[in-house]
Formats: structure tokens, sequence, C-alpha cells
């Protein structure tokens, strides 16, 4: 039964899921705009948000965390420097 099993599976293996969803966090932290399917977009928000909100706060455990999650140095770079800056006063829901 699928009973409290929340994401979509979008007919992936669960390797296939994580690693597309890194590949599309990196490109949408280093682009800023990604064009996708619907049910891909709203499953790339459960993970890109919280790296927003990990990257509000600037130190070294938050870096090694967001770098351990997308795996690209100049996107974590540009996380830090750039988009934790620009939402530090919104509480929450950075993309639509």
């Amino acid at each position: 039964m699928r009973h409290r099993k929340s994401g979509r599976h979008l007919n992936r293996t669960r390797s296939h899921l994580r690693a597309m969803f890194k590949n599309m966090s990196t490109s949408l932290v280093r682009h800023e705009l990604i064009k996708t399917t619907l049910p891909k977009a709203k499953e790339l928000r459960r993970v890109v948000e919280p790296l927003i909100t990990l990257a509000k706060i600037d130190s070294v455990a938050n870096r090694r965390l967001a770098f351990a999650r997308l795996r690209d140095r100049d996107s974590v770079s540009k996380l830090f420097n750039e988009l934790g800056p620009r939402y530090l006063e919104r509480p929450g829901g950075y993309l639509r």
C-alpha cells in the first residue's frame, strides 16, 4: 500500500530520481530559471527550497551541507553569495 509515502515517483528508479534532481537543482541555482514539466518542478521545490534556507546563514558547516547535495563549487558559491542574501527576509516559498 502507498500510505504515507510522500513525493512523486515520475516513473523512475530512486537512484535516477536522485541524480536527476541533483542535476536540476544545480542548473536552477546556476541559471535561476529552467524549463521542465510541472510535476518535476513541484518536486524540485522540495529539494531546492531547503538549500536556499540553508544559504541564508553563511557558515562552513552550511556550505559543506550544500556541497554534499549539489556537488558543484560554483553553484554553492552563487547560492551563498547571491541567493541566500536575496531571500534573507522571506520566510520560505522562494520558488515559483
